[in-house]
């Protein structure tokens, strides 16, 4: 079985923070996106690539915030135990058309009120670890977001 790495899509307005959750293909559980590195992908170029397939988003990958933990598949023969490494991932752009938008549906919830949408088992601490890291991953997400907004200026 192999290593998986997924997204905790997330948006912030003023000082609320809400995560994007996607239905399972197969069970139908609220969960994050997440998949196979596909050939030599990197970390971040994989949460890129599942978070528009499975969810239709694009934005900014936190890579000073890994969160490594393991969660239960449907495989053929049953359920199977898998390590993911999830990365915060900072919504910039929510598209009404994506490739698995027949096969998923989305749900943004509170940080707060997350762990009531959470499939309990796999991802409930996983989403108290990114409450405990909210300052810190809210002031990168700033960051990133105020450099790519800094106007170029001329060298002199």
């Amino acid at each position: 079985m192999s290593h998986r790495v997924g997204i905790i899509p997330f948006d912030i307005r003023d000082n609320a923070i809400a995560i994007l959750f996607v239905t399972s293909q197969t069970r139908g559980r609220w969960v994050l996106p997440k998949g196979k590195i596909d050939g030599d992908e990197t970390h971040i170029e994989t949460c890129h690539r599942e978070g528009f397939e499975e969810a239709g988003v694009k934005g900014i990958v936190l890579e000073d915030f890994p969160i490594t933990i393991v969660v239960t598949k449907q495989q053929a023969g049953g359920l199977s135990k898998v390590p993911v490494t999830y990365y915060p991932f900072y919504v910039l752009e929510q598209s009404d058309e994506w490739p698995e938008k027949n096969r998923r549906q989305r749900h943004w919830a509170l940080i707060e009120d997350a762990s009531r949408v959470a499939y309990r088992e796999d991802l409930l601490p996983l989403v108290n670890h990114f409450q405990e890291l909210r300052p810190w991953i809210k002031e990168a997400a700033e960051a990133q977001i105020h450099q790519q907004l800094e106007p170029l200026t001329p060298a002199l």
